[in-house]
Order: C-alpha cells, then sequence, then structure tokens
C-alpha cells in the first residue's frame, strides 16, 4: 500500500516539536594539473578527479580568514555560501553553483576520508555537515571539487566535495589559541552585544613509526536571534503596547511582536588521531572525534501590558508564537574513522572505515499542544512546567570505501582507478510528553515516532589514458544499489503506518577530456550522470514548527542529474586564471514545496519530486601572488540562471529561479604582506536577491523567512611577534550590512586571537 505523504500531519502539527530551525588520501604525482584557488599544484589522489578544483591551504586560512570554526575556512571559494547564522550554529548547509541551501544532499564534506555530510536529511536542519568535528588549527588543507563528474563519488556530488585534510605530527608540537569575538545586533526592538569566547588546545608527536595528536576547543557564544515573532494585520493582541509594523515575505502587512532563537551554546570538540607504519608502504590511521553541546535559547519580546512583559500572539493569550522559539539541545556525538593505506610508486590503495553515532541529541520546550500534553504559556513556561521533548539518540551511521589506483606505462600515460563503497544511514527520532521541561527526569509518555534505514552498494571504475602528447581522455562508470527500509511512523493519535521497503539500482557513466595546449594553457570538457537517491528523513521524518509541518514522502524517486562543464585555464608560478562554463539537467528533482494539508487550513511543507529543472552558468575565478609586491589577490564571479523547466505539480513555478540559487556570486581577497610577520587582508562576499519560494512569490526579501541581496566586508591583521607567538584581530560584515536569508545574519563582529605555539 502506497502511503500519503501527508497522512500525519494533524497530527504531529500539535504534538512534535522540531530541533531549531533546522573524511586525507595518499597522494602520488602525476602530470595533470589541477586548478587550485591557492594557484599551487595539488598532488594527485587516488580518485583522479577529473573536475575543477579550488583549494585553500593552512598558510592562507591563518592570514586572510576570521576562522572561528571550520566552515568559516571555505567562504571565499568560488560559487560556495554556507549558511552558518551565528558562531556555534549546529546547522550550516552549503550552497553551490546550482543548488540552494536547502540542498545539503547534493554535497559530500570530508576530513581524512570520513564522511561529515549527514546524509540522513536534504535540508538546512539535522541534514547539514557535522563541521564541529574538525578544527581549523588542524587542517592542512581544504580542496573543493565542482560537479558529479567524479566516478569515485556518489550523486550527492550533483553540486560539490569538500575534501578537509588534516596534519599528523612529525616531531613534537603544542599549541594554544584564545579567541574573543563580539557582536553588535540592532533589529526592531532587539539591540543586544554578543560576545563569544573560544579556547583551544593540541598536543602532537612522532614516536619512530608512531605519530599521536590530540585537541580539544571549547566554544561559549552568544547568537543573535533567529526568528521573529509575528501575527498577520496592524494590530497588537488585545490589551498590549509595543511591536513594529513589517511586511512578510510575500508583502503582506504583519505585527512583529518579538524575537526568538536567542542561543547561548557551550560546545566542547575533542580529537585523537594515531598513524602507525607497518612497514614503508604501509600505513594504519585512527581518528576519535567527540562532540558535545549544550544550548539553551530565549525570546525577547516587544510588547507589554500594565504589569509587565507580555508574550501573547493572539487574543484568547496563547503564547505559541514565543514558545516554540524556547528551548534547550543536550547532545553528544561520537566519531571513528580507521583507515588503512598503501603506496608504492605504480599501485596505491586505502581502506576507509567510518561510523558517527548520534549517542545523546534531544531537544526539549514547553508545550503549546492541546492534544495529549498541558498548555504551559510564557512567562511561567520559563520556571518550567510541562512540554515535549524530542530525541534523536541512535541516529547516525557507517561507512566503508575501499579503493586502489593502478599507474600504467611510462610518465603516467595510463592511470586506472577502482573501488567499491557502502554506507547505511538510520534516522531514529522519538518525541515524549514532559512534566516539567527543564528536568528530563519527568520524561513521560512517547507520542510520535519517525524511524527508517537507507543502504547503497555501489563498485566504481575510472580509466585516465594520455591519447597523445596534449590530450587526456577520462572514462568513469558508477554501479549503485539502494535500498530504503525499516520505515515507521508513529502519530500522536496512536495510529501507526509501517512504510514500504523500497530498492532501485542505477548505472551514473562520466567523461573528460582534457587538452593541455601549452605549459600555461589548457582545457577541460567534463561530462557526468549521477543519481541522489532520497535520504532517510526525506522518506520518514516528520516535524512541525509551529503551525508549518514537514511532512514525509515514502514515495519519493530519485533525481537524476546530467551535468556538463568547461574549464579553460591559465596558470603560471604566480597563480591562475579560469573560465568555467556549467550546464545541469535534473529530472524528477527533490526540492521541498508547501501546501495545504487536505480538510483543513494547516499548511505543510513535503519534499515531491519535481519533473525537470535546469541550470547554466559561467563561473570567473582568479588567484594571484604579488601582482604586486607582497600583494596577493584571489577573487570570482558566478553567473547562474537555475530555473524550474517542468512541474505538473505546481506549475506557476515553471520558469522561476530554483530556491535559493542567485543570479549572481561573488568574492574578492586582497592581502598585502608588508614584511614577514605581517599579513592584512580585505575580503568582500556578494550575492544578488534570490527567493525562498519555488514560484518566488516571496515579492519582500529583506524580511524574516525572506531571502536578500548581501554584500558583506570583512578584514583581519595577523601579526607574528616572533615564531611562537601570533596575534590577529578581524572584522566580519564591516560595512554592517543588515540582511536575511530566512533568517537575520550576523551584523558586525569584531574578532581578536592570540595563538601560542611551541
Amino acid at each position: 500500500m502506497r502511503s500519503s505523504p501527508l497522512a500525519v500531519a494533524l497530527a504531529i502539527a500539535t504534538s512534535t516539536p522540531a530541533f531549531a530551525n533546522e573524511a586525507a588520501d595518499s597522494a602520488i604525482d602525476t602530470a595533470r594539473p589541477d586548478i587550485l584557488v591557492t594557484g599551487q599544484r595539488q598532488s594527485e589522489t587516488i580518485e583522479n578527479v577529473p573536475s575543477t578544483n579550488a583549494s585553500v591551504d593552512a598558510q592562507k586560512i591563518d592570514t586572510s580568514v576570521n576562522a572561528v570554526s571550520v566552515e568559516d575556512t571555505i567562504k571565499y571559494l568560488p560559487s560556495l555560501v554556507v549558511r552558518k547564522r551565528h558562531i556555534g550554529d549546529n546547522f550550516a548547509p552549503i550552497a553551490t553553483r546550482t543548488s540552494g541551501l536547502g540542498s545539503s544532499a547534493r554535497s559530500l564534506i570530508y576530513a581524512d576520508g570520513a564522511i561529515l555530510s549527514a546524509l540522513i536529511g536534504n535540508n538546512n536542519g539535522n541534514g547539514s555537515p557535522r563541521w564541529t568535528l574538525v578544527t581549523p588549527e588542524e587542517i592542512e588543507r581544504i580542496d573543493v571539487l565542482y560537479g558529479p563528474f567524479s566516478a569515485a563519488y556518489s550523486g550527492n556530488s550533483i553540486g560539490t566535495v569538500v575534501n578537509i585534510t588534516t596534519r599528523l605530527p612529525q616531531k613534537l608540537e603544542a599549541r594554544l589559541s584564545a579567541l574573543v569575538n563580539v557582536q553588535n545586533f540592532d533589529l526592531y526592538g532587539t539591540h543586544q552585544s554578543l560576545p563569544t569566547r573560544q579556547i583551544s588546545g593540541s598536543v602532537g608527536d612522532r614516536f619512530g613509526p608512531l605519530s599521536l595528536f590530540g585537541s580539544f576547543t571549547r566554544t561559549n557564544a552568544r547568537s543573535q536571534p533567529v526568528s521573529i515573532t509575528s501575527i498577520a494585520g496592524t494590530a497588537n493582541p488585545t490589551g498590549t503596547t509595543g511591536g513594529y509594523a513589517d511586511l512578510n515575505r510575500l508583502g503582506q502587512a504583519i505585527r512583529v511582536l518579538g524575537a526568538g532563537g536567542i542561543e547561548h551554546h557551550v560546545q566542547d570538540t575533542l580529537k585523537l588521531k594515531a598513524a602507525f607504519d607497518i612497514s614503508n608502504a604501509v600505513q594504519l590511521r585512527y581518528v576519535f572525534g567527540l562532540w558535545t553541546d549544550d544550548t539553551t535559547s530565549t525570546v525577547d519580546t516587544y510588547l507589554s501590558t500594565a504589569t509587565g512583559p507580555s508574550y501573547s500572539t493572539a487574543n484568547n493569550g496563547t503564547t505559541a508564537g514565543f514558545n516554540s522559539a524556547v528551548y534547550f539541545r543536550d547532545a553528544k556525538h561520537l566519531s571513528h574513522v580507521l583507515t588503512l593505506l598503501g603506496t608504492s610508486r605504480r599501485f596505491n590503495w586505502q581502506i576507509t572505515g567510518t561510523s558517527y553515532d548520534y549517542g545523546r541529541d534531544l531537544q526539549s520546550t514547553p508545550s503549546t499542544a492541546t492534544t495529549g500534553a498541558t498548555v504551559n504559556r510564557l512567562p511561567a513556561a520559563f520556571a518550567g512546567g510541562a512540554g515535549t521533548v524530542q530525541r534523536q539518540d541512535g541516529t547516525g551511521w557507517v561507512t566503508l570505501d575501499a579503493k586502489a589506483s593502478l599507474h600504467l606505462g611510462a610518465g603516467n600515460a595510463h592511470i586506472l582507478s577502482f573501488g567499491g563503497h557502502y554506507d547505511r544511514y538510520t534516522l531514529d527520532t522519538n518525541s515524549y510528553l514532559i512534566s516539567n521541561w527543564l528536568d528530563l527526569s519527568t520524561q513521560g509518555a512517547r507520542i510520535t515516532t519517525s524511524r527508517g534505514r537507507t543502504r547503497m552498494n555501489a563498485v566504481w571504475a575510472q580509466d585516465a589514458v594520455k591519447v597523445a602528447d596534449a590530450f587526456t581522455l577520462t572514462f568513469g562508470a558508477r554501479q549503485e544499489w539502494w535500498r530504503a527500509s525499516k520505515g515507521f511512523n508513529l502519530i500522536a493519535s496512536g495510529a501507526s503506518v509501517v512504510q514500504p521497503v523500497r530498492s532501485d539500482s542505477v548505472f551514473s557513466p562520466k567523461a573528460s577530456l582534457e587538452w593541455k595546449a601549452s605549459d600555461l594553457w589548457s582545457a577541460r570538457l567534463s561530462v557526468g550522470q549521477a543519481w541522489r537517491f532520497p535520504t532517510v528523513g526525506e522518506l520518514y521524518q516528520a516535524t512541525s514548527v509551529g503551525t508549518l509541518l514537514t511532512n514525509p514522502n515514502p514515495n519519493l524517486k530519485p533525481e537524476r542529474a546530467r551535468s556538463a562543464e568547461l574549464a579553460i585555464l591559465r596558470k603560471s608560478a604566480t597563480g591562475f586564471i579560469r573560465l568555467s562554463l556549467f550546464n545541469e539537467l535534473i529530472k524528477d528533482a527533490l526540492i521541498s514545496q508547501t501546501g495545504t494539508v487536505a480538510g483543513t487550513s494547516v499548511t505543510a511543507s513535503f519534499v515531491q519530486n519535481i519533473d525537470r529543472t535546469r541550470a547554466h552558468g559561467i563561473e570567473l575565478a582568479l588567484d594571484q601572488r604579488d601582482v604586486m609586491p607582497g600583494i596577493d589577490v584571489q577573487g570570482s564571479v558566478t553567473y547562474a540562471d537555475a530555473q524550474t523547466s517542468k512541474n505538473a505539480g505546481f506549475p506557476a513555478s515553471v520558469g522561476k529561479l530554483l530556491p535559493s540559487v542567485p543570479h549572481w556570486k561573488a568574492t574578492a581577497v586582497l592581502t598585502w604582506h608588508p614584511s614577514s610577520g605581517i599579513a592584512l587582508t580585505t575580503a568582500a562576499r556578494y550575492a544578488s536577491r534570490n527567493y525562498a519560494t519555488l514560484d518566488n512569490s516571496d515579492t519582500v526579501g529583506n524580511t524574516y523567512q525572506g531571502f536578500y541581496k548581501y554584500f558583506v566586508v570583512d578584514a583581519r591583521a595577523q601579526f607574528k611577534a616572533t615564531d611562537r607567538i601570533e596575534f590577529a584581530v578581524g572584522v566580519d560584515n564591516l560595512n554592517n550590512d543588515r540582511y536575511f536569508l530566512f533568517h537575520p545574519f550576523p551584523q558586525r563582529s569584531f574578532t581578536a586571537e592570540v595563538t601560542l605555539k611551541y
């Protein structure tokens, strides 16, 4: 029996709180030139990827980026946008040339071969990458691949692949850093100075064949509001004063009553790494990661009565609009990575197994439900009382990859790469009634459940052959077998649904032709097909945020992308300039839409297959060192036209821009080295107006839930007092651009840091 994607909508509307708005390959040298933002040549990996590549290394990060967390380090790379709403944000998905911020499953993020992408969802919430398991200080380099042109990666590479390589010590080393950041935020009636304190340390050494490294980071951060509470119309709730008149994203009049999601994070990251040289050619590596999060969220009301602050959002005194932004979150995630790799002159191989476990992951909030729970209104709810708690304990994934490359012929004229892949993603989300939402020991009956599992098996091969002195031809293919099972939904009324088992198999061919016209000039034409299967969350997870429901659809089809890119590169000893033309056609695109639950006025958000989308565009990127003595420049400009071309289910969306994919994106970075110990950087990021809805009906961008244009200027100054002591100061959003990407984004913030090295 086929299940309706909206079957559980009404029951979860009043019972389930949602979580807040929501892995290094062995190196071998080849003659193939790569496209690098650093302007330096990257060692070839086993995958031998025939894709446009942008990179940044540790030195450039230190000199030019105010990097509080690892996702900051890629914010100036071409076409990429990371939706980091504030320091400590757990939900920071990545947008690419042709995919928006709600398509987190169209990118793959790795750290030392372990996947950080949370492919349990395709959203900007629990589907966001687990960036927190890497710290900026341990990064050696980051390489970003554009497009699904390598058979080594699944169809989740439609947008991009980010490979983070961290370092291992070769001798005794130690590092201690302290950082302070202060954001000044001013919006409506909220006026706040928001401090962040971070301390991190690491130590490592090499003992003959054994290398050991350990690091610890604690971040204590306070955020600006991530949500705005409002009601339709121009009038306040009865008996209250205050509030602000504004427009919602559809251009309709609203009354802004307050702000919510004002978070205080205390987060710890512990990392332990070991590498043992079994022989000169074989190495065993292990990486352990632990991340904990203790977050509380509160609200700021703009309303008052004769007796004090008011949290009413309707004439009947309900405080539901504020309640959903009051919560605490408690999480402990664990990661294990085990890698065995071997290198030789002609044959290189690697086997990597990973495990990521949501050992504890919960969010508790005061209740607003009238079915199966006691209404708990603010301000009394600040002190406790009835609520609901949602748990994701047991959610996680395991992966296994085996891959190898064989060099045939003289001068690496023929490289054969091949491998196999396995993954299993498990979703286990349960919500419970709780007598006191501040005391987990009072947890009561379970009211909803969403769980399920997906599994993927794959084999791939890729063959790169020099067909002439100036030409290299690469063919690749990937065969995948996918299965979704154990899908189950329990709703508040007690009804349950066992979802159908799904299975499928697909074949994805790839091809690339590179022409090295001279030592300076080269061109590459790449084409590829990729299949992206629905995530376990898209199939089975049901959540609610206030009166907006997010519903699963167990009948979703995989989306199929056919992509092409022509990249022309001129590189020299001091840098490069690259022009890329790209095109993408996606059939059955998986994109979230909104509609009304039949027979009700309840609005629901649900993922459906859109018949066809298409995107094409052009990207210009450059990186030049010493354009004038001591001055380095880096920049990019991207134009993309990404539209819905066919959608029988929602004809009004045809010809409209895809959500959160603007026409224009640009970055620029200028760094001046007046001396060997000083680096002064000015950088900028720009994006044109974009939309939240498929039909682009959100005509007002600079409001809550809207997507607006932005132009942000950053600055950084780094001073090396000695080889052991470094200082840095910086400003993000120097021009204090006030903009929304659904949420209010950070305003001007100042950073100061000091680092001691041994």
